[in-house]
């Protein structure tokens, strides 16, 4: 059960929105083996000097366009399969929304499972 949050810089169309969103799920689909109908998706849109990004860290080259993402996840996965899932989301930016590359920061969360509730006050997935 991932929780994605995504925040980007304000103005961006809908289906610009939708587009970013669609990426993101469906790489954790093909690369974190997340299943279908599992999606919790939060898209903030941030003022310019709400959403700070260094322009050269590590000599990336990221424009006032970057956007962040953040996702909570169930811990356990591969270091091959998150470095999968970072490359499926930076091309799938790039096709599918236009953006930079260099523009997409992604932050992976890993939580045990009992740390979730999916309603009705039960930890569905605590053994």
């Amino acid at each position: 059960m991932p929780l994605v949050r995504i925040d980007m810089p304000k103005g961006k169309s809908p289906d610009h929105r939708r587009a970013v969103a669609d990426v993101v799920y469906d790489a954790m689909i093909s690369t974190l083996n997340v299943p279908q109908n599992d999606r919790f998706q939060i898209i903030s849109e941030r003022d310019k000097g709400d959403l700070i990004v260094d322009p050269t860290y590590l000599d990336i080259q990221c424009s006032p366009e970057a956007i962040i993402i953040q996702i909570t996840l169930n811990a356990g996965r591969s270091v091959e399969l998150k470095q999968s899932f970072y490359m499926a989301v930076a091309d799938g930016l790039h096709e599918r929304a236009g953006m930079r590359r260099e523009d997409v920061f992604i932050g992976l969360v890993e939580v045990m499972k009992e740390n979730w509730s999916f309603g009705n006050g039960v930890a569905q997935y605590a053994t």
